[in-house]
């Protein structure tokens, strides 16, 4: 008896250690350049056990926190080979609990994964709006925000299968990439179909799939020759995120007093990054504050956090196969931090590709976060990086196609005086450029439904410097108010749920109107596929004269291959005289029109009607 109360006794204290919920990364794997891995282990009042591996693995330090539910463990992969080892964690001499941790293989070629680039044209969906292929996981006993889809705000049910179901018609449409906005879980009490208030960011929301359906969507872009881009948020996380409702220590978010949970909204001035008269109370303002009260702020700064973010990043690109990363509102991290973790996600995948979201409006301002810029160079700043978005460019498209030249300076002229400035990006083929995306109005909206207007932004956007993007929908003209709601502009794609009463991702299910935006956008799109010198090219362009833009995108080693493009934004027709183009035209006797296939003498006067845009192949 004696004997069965001391096993009943050692049960109780065991137990009263803790157990082990959670260690993050889950797995890892063998042959990773950066061999420094920092495992974050939760449970019950565990800072008092002892970690051990079973194998080689190596511990290089374990970490304590300010709260007792956190281990820091920092092993040496270095030689590891792909097995699973046990992590035992102990009290003294017993073994209160284990973890079988695996180290996995890497795809063949992994580290020298090849990101999307100025080849790709790259097609961004809200998922939950996009197409319901599974409606069994619209809502799920573990979440809490049930499908709705009556409410603009709410959730409507598309997801990953739904996503995969269509990448048949995003591919026939001629994109080449595929940017999802957030798929990691969102547990948020409402909005949380957005998905940028992370509530587990080692977990797809169940609600679009699982994390092996994430694998599949890549595998399944992969088949087509298509790329994948994930959406990551490294400056803020959901107020109802695991971690967050049990710190590992205060200095993980910007925590301000008096605030409901902390919470400071930010000021949104990013201009406080580097503007040289800043006070420090503005600056703080905007870094430290919050995006919405159910998005706390994290902290850069604490090189854990950091840690913790480039392992997640680096633990999605191998485990989800990507080809790229979009990150979320960029300028409002920690300017350092950030950059520490771009630069050491980069040192290990060299080819890929990282784009930051930089919504501010002023080209300089744009620059000075692209990687080598020589305006951050002037306060001893680079970002590392490579990928910047033209929001510029995307301010002014809407005023560009709905003027008339009746004052110098007006319709496209601004795409003119645009580029003049492209002097000061290191790297002008490293650009974002839109119509639209998730925040904005979309551009069928500018452009009142006009599918001419329509049709000359998306010649602009696909035949100059950078990488084009185009928001889902935009290719049969959905209309969207942002005046009305996020959720007016992100509308359910037509046909992506079975009770729709029209089906837009068909030929047949579209209307006149619809397909007439969705067969230039096709012809368009997959004509810019093999286009090097529109992918890598220079570009010579003239100052417009009666609203008429005349640029050539060329590639100096193969004249052969130079396009010609001619935008007649004015409402009447004009005739241009090609020989001012000579520069340009180089000689070439003959340009074929890629929308009509009719081809033009390039040694005689051009008729273009009013609001056309041509795209020409000289020949």
């Amino acid at each position: 008896m004696k004997k069965l109360i001391i096993l009943v006794f050692l049960a109780i204290c065991a137990n009263a250690f803790g157990q082990v919920e959670r260690v993050e990364p889950p797995y890892w794997w063998a042959g990773m350049k950066q061999t420094k891995l920092e495992l974050l282990v939760y449970g019950d009042n565990i800072s008092d056990l002892r970690p051990e591996f079973s194998g080689n693995v190596t511990i290089k330090k374990v970490v304590k926190v300010e709260n007792p539910n956190y281990l820091f463990v920092t092993i040496d992969t270095d030689g590891i080979t792909a097995e699973t080892q046990t992590l035992s964690f102990k009290k003294g001499r017993k073994t209160v609990d284990t973890y079988a941790y695996e180290f996995k293989s890497r795809r063949e070629n992994s580290a020298h994964r090849k990101g999307f680039d100025s080849s790709d044209v790259i097609y961004l969906l809200m998922p939950d709006r996009f197409a319901n292929g599974n409606p069994s996981n619209d809502s799920t006993a573990e979440t809490i925000e049930k499908a709705n889809r009556e409410h603009q705000g709410g959730r409507h049910g598309g997801d990953i299968q739904g996503i995969i179901d269509h990448l048949d018609y995003i591919n026939d449409l001629g994109a080449t990439t595929l940017w999802s906005t957030p798929l990691t879980l969102d547990n948020e009490k409402v909005y949380s179909y957005h998905g940028y208030a992370s509530s587990d960011l080692y977990k797809i929301d169940p609600r679009y799939g699982s994390n092996e359906d994430f694998a599949k969507l890549s595998a399944e872009l992969h088949q087509r020759d298509m790329k994948h881009i994930m959406d990551f948020v490294p400056n803020h996380w959901g107020l109802s995120h695991w971690l967050i409702q049990d710190l590992p220590s205060s200095d993980w978010i910007h925590y301000w007093e008096g605030g409901e949970n902390g919470f400071k909204r930010s000021n949104y001035i990013q201009t406080t990054q580097f503007d040289p008269y800043a006070s420090q109370i503005d600056a703080k303002g905007c870094m430290d504050g919050w995006f919405d009260y159910t998005m706390p702020d994290m902290n850069e700064n604490n090189p854990m956090l950091i840690n913790y973010l480039v392992q997640n990043a680096i633990w999605w690109i191998e485990s989800g196969d990507l080809d790229g990363i979009r990150v979320d509102t960029y300028p409002y991290n920690d300017k350092q931090g950030i950059t520490e973790w771009v630069t050491r996600v980069m040192e290990e995948y060299p080819n890929f590709n990282i784009m930051g979201e930089i919504f501010m409006h002023e080209t300089a301002h744009i620059a000075y976060w692209q990687k080598d810029s020589k305006i951050g160079a002037i306060q001893g700043f680079n970002s590392n990086l490579p990928t910047v978005m033209d929001f510029p460019l995307h301010d002014i498209l809407p005023k560009v196609f709905k003027e008339d030249e009746q004052n110098w300076g007006d319709g496209v002229y601004r795409v003119y005086d645009h580029l003049t400035k492209d002097f000061l990006y290191p790297n002008i083929n490293n650009l974002l450029i839109k119509m639209g995306n998730h925040d904005v109005n979309r551009i069928n909206q500018e452009f009142d439904g006009d599918v001419d207007k329509y049709k000359m932004a998306l010649t602009l956007i696909m035949t100059l410097r950078g990488i084009p993007q185009i928001y889902y929908g935009d290719e049969i003209g959905m209309l969207g108010d942002k005046g009305k709601g996020d959720g007016d502009i992100r509308r359910d794609f037509p046909g992506g749920w079975a009770a729709d009463e029209q089906n837009a991702f068909t030929s047949e299910g579209r209307t006149d109107v619809q397909n007439e935006y969705f067969d230039f956008s096709q012809k368009l799109l997959n004509w810019r596929k093999e286009k090097k010198a529109v992918h890598f090219g220079k570009t010579l362009h003239f100052t417009p004269i009666d609203n008429v833009y005349v640029y050539f995108r060329y590639l100096p080693e193969h004249p052969d291959e130079t396009v010609m493009v001619v935008l007649n934004n004015s409402d009447k027709d004009q005739t241009i005289d090609l020989e001012r183009f000579s520069e340009g035209i180089q000689g070439h006797q003959k340009g074929l029109d890629i929308i009509s296939g009719q081809e033009y003498e390039m040694n005689q006067a051009m008729e273009i009607g009013a609001k056309t845009g041509l795209v020409f192949e000289l020949r």
